[in-house]
């Protein structure tokens, strides 16, 4: 072989080796993030997310992509949302929320999805087993719902004569099942609970009006994703405190903002959990061989500022159940 033609050779090697290599190395795999609210309502749930990611040995923007979508709190939004994630040819579906849950499963069969959700996802259809989900879904439940004979009992036992209101909205897919859990929790307590319907931001002063004209003394929000929007959540607590009604929330972050009460799980911790579960799909285990994980601790807050500007007494007893007294 001539040198000129040695030369030539080699320098073809050069260039078309490091293509060859490049070519094998396997692709970032992308997660496909779908919610319903806005980011500016998920931080702490979000760094949950990559806290568990994290755990299990995935970072994002080093060994992982995610494709975050945000439907505003526009549920119609959400099947265009999931079909594009799909085009995106994501690995998994993370779903934060019911709704993203439906769009996500309605999209794909084939596909993982990882939801995060507050009810049950049997009664949703989501799932056919907590125990030993079929098809490609399995995630974390706050099973919120449930709690709500707990939080009226707990906001009974803070203000004992006062009547109760439910705040809900009629628009959320879980409205029925949550109708029913407020109904069968009233009846299990002995107690009449006044219904009072928002089903957008401008109708929440109608709300506080209406919950007054029927002479509620108390309330109790509903687990919803409306409510969960940042000026919403100050919204609710402004009005509760201007109207000096002691309220019951679904979440800690009420009370961290004046709210006077909360009962729930760790929603940060329930992300962090559907991190780990994203890992362990990427790393080849499949939706059906993990179980939707259920929350085993709940967390009692209270902000005892809030509850000397109402004027209330909380119980001793109560103090000394609580996870969090602010002060």
């Amino acid at each position: 072989m001539k040198r000129r033609d040695f030369i030539t050779l080699l320098g073809g090697a050069a260039v078309t080796w490091p293509l060859k290599a490049w070519a094998q190395q396997p692709a970032m795999p992308v997660i496909g993030f779908l919610s319903a609210v806005p980011p500016s309502n998920m931080p702490k749930w979000v760094d949950g997310f990559r806290r568990g990611l994290a755990e299990t040995g995935y970072e994002e923007g080093r060994n992982l992509a995610v494709e975050y979508r945000w439907s505003d709190s526009d549920y119609d939004r959400l099947p265009a949302l999931a079909a594009d994630l799909i085009e995106r040819r994501v690995a998994v579906i993370v779903a934060a929320g019911v709704d993203p849950a439906h769009a996500a499963k309605t999209a794909t069969t084939t596909i993982p999805i990882v939801f995060f959700m507050s009810g049950d996802p049997v009664a949703e259809n989501l799932v056919s087993s907590l125990n030993q989900p079929t098809g490609n879904l399995t995630g974390v439940t706050t099973f919120s719902g449930v709690l709500t004979s707990k939080r009226l009992e707990l906001l009974r036992e803070l203000a004992p004569s006062a009547r109760i209101a439910a705040l809900m909205n009629p628009n959320n897919s879980n409205a029925k099942f949550r109708l029913k859990e407020v109904e069968e929790a009233s009846r299990i307590l002995d107690l009449r609970v006044e219904i009072v319907n928002t089903r957008n931001a401008d109708e929440i002063d109608g709300a506080f009006a209406s919950l007054l004209q029927r002479g509620a003394g108390a309330l109790l929000v509903v687990d919803d994703p409306l409510f969960n929007n940042a000026s919403n959540n100050s919204k609710l607590v402004a009005l509760a405190m201007r109207n000096r009604i002691p309220t019951m929330y679904y979440q800690s972050e009420f009370a961290q903002v004046g709210g006077l009460i909360s009962y729930a799980s760790n929603y940060a911790e329930r992300f962090r959990q559907v991190g780990i579960y994203t890992a362990q799909i990427l790393k080849g285990a499949k939706p059906a061989e993990l179980p939707v994980e259920q929350p085993t601790r709940f967390e009692l807050v209270i902000n005892l500022k809030t509850a000397k500007a109402l004027g209330l007494t909380v119980p001793d007893s109560l103090l000394a159940r609580a996870d969090e007294v602010i002060e």
